[in-house]
């Protein structure tokens, strides 16, 4: 069994214990005191990620069967990081304003440094990803897969708009049920969506937070503002239940809500949507969108429609059939594909979030699609 040590006292535990470093992962940790330690036990296919060590300490290592992944310079992030982003972390700063935030200056040192046949800034943004993913993996562990529901939805909501309000209640109603919600972690849906899975209170406290939200400036006219309203409100009503969120630094100027507890932040925006879409196998529920929620539809039926019979079919269920038949006619495609399938039991097409509800604890059965199909 893989065995990641991601601080001191973990390390010092471990070896205390008497275990050897033979095999074990060892991430971001400051070793420049534990020389003697390091020198005393067998390291023998150790990973060192991004630990801080002398440098005799690290051609030691290397020469004795570890492997060492160094320490990349003038970085504003940790690319082996061992855990999800807060929102204490990304929005450190904001007293300052949005720019001074650690969320911004990572987005800035992407726009400068990511593009065609920048080898060493595209290493860095892979090694992130890769230890974000698995930071979410272990956030999830323990946590029974089939209660991670996913929210999807366009960031253009407003704030105590009937859709946001939606979206929150959804989610809160998920959350008092004992699932686990995740969403693409933007603003709109999205924030309503960690919002009311957040929100450790009664309904009333809900729509209390709703309408103190609704007086503050919207995302795309004052990030600062809407960042600092939203942290505000987090502190008043109680919002630390778990709710994920896994937004991306490839839509540089859609911030990350601040109420997904948990956040895992990507800078390639195919991984975070297959992570996103993966991960929520108590099924999907999609409010209105846009380009990328329709993205996110059909990125997530394909699994389900090449699915083989020993394989489970993830619940999707959209919310609003004018919308999705006459807006973005996504629906007529999306039953065309699921007919005759194993999937065909597994989609929906419904008008509130109750129907939703109802359609996610019915869509593993075996039943006839819905009266709207």
């Amino acid at each position: 069994m893989r065995i990641d040590l991601e601080s001191l006292d973990a390390f010092d535990a471990h070896l205390a214990a008497g275990a050897s470093l033979a095999g074990v992962f060892v991430q971001s940790i400051d070793l420049t005191g534990r020389s003697a330690a390091l020198r005393a036990t067998p390291v023998t296919g150790a990973i060192f990620l991004g630990c801080r060590l002398r440098p005799a300490d690290a051609s030691q290592l290397a020469r004795r069967g570890a492997l060492v992944f160094p320490r990349l310079p003038d970085l504003p992030f940790d690319p082996y990081r061992p855990e999800l982003y807060t929102p204490d972390e990304l929005y450190r700063g904001l007293e300052d304003g949005y720019p001074a935030t650690t969320d911004a200056a990572i987005f800035a040192w992407q726009s400068a440094n990511l593009r065609p046949g920048g080898l060493a800034a595209d290493l860095a943004a892979a090694l992130h990803d890769h230890a974000v993913t698995e930071a979410l993996q272990e956030a999830l562990a323990g946590i029974d897969v089939t209660r991670v529901v996913g929210i999807m939805g366009g960031h253009a909501q407003q704030r105590g708009s009937g859709p946001y309000r939606d979206s929150a209640e959804l989610a809160h109603r998920l959350a008092d049920a004992g699932h686990v919600v995740l969403s693409g972690g933007g603003p709109g849906a999205m924030e309503a969506a960690n919002l009311g899975a957040a929100l450790d209170g009664s309904d009333a406290d809900l729509r209390a937070a709703i309408d103190d939200l609704a007086a503050s400036p919207s995302w795309s006219e004052d990030v600062t503002g809407w960042a600092r309203s939203a942290r505000a409100v987090a502190r008043r009503y109680r919002c630390d239940r778990l709710s994920l969120g896994v937004p991306t630094w490839f839509y540089g100027h859609e911030p990350p809500n601040p109420f997904a507890t948990r956040i895992a932040k990507f800078f390639t925006n195919a991984l975070r949507e297959d992570v996103l879409l993966r991960l929520c196998r108590g099924g999907i529920v999609y409010l209105p969108g846009a380009a990328g929620t329709v993205q996110e539809v059909f990125q997530a039926v394909t699994p389900n429609f090449y699915a083989a019979a020993s394989e489970p079919v993830t619940p999707l269920v959209l919310v609003g059939s004018a919308y999705w038949t006459d807006t973005l006619p996504v629906w007529p495609l999306l039953h065309a594909l699921a007919a005759g399938r194993r999937m065909a039991a597994a989609v929906r097409l419904v008008d509130s979030t109750e129907q939703a509800l109802a359609a996610l604890s019915a869509a593993g059965s075996a039943a006839p699609p819905s009266t709207n199909d």
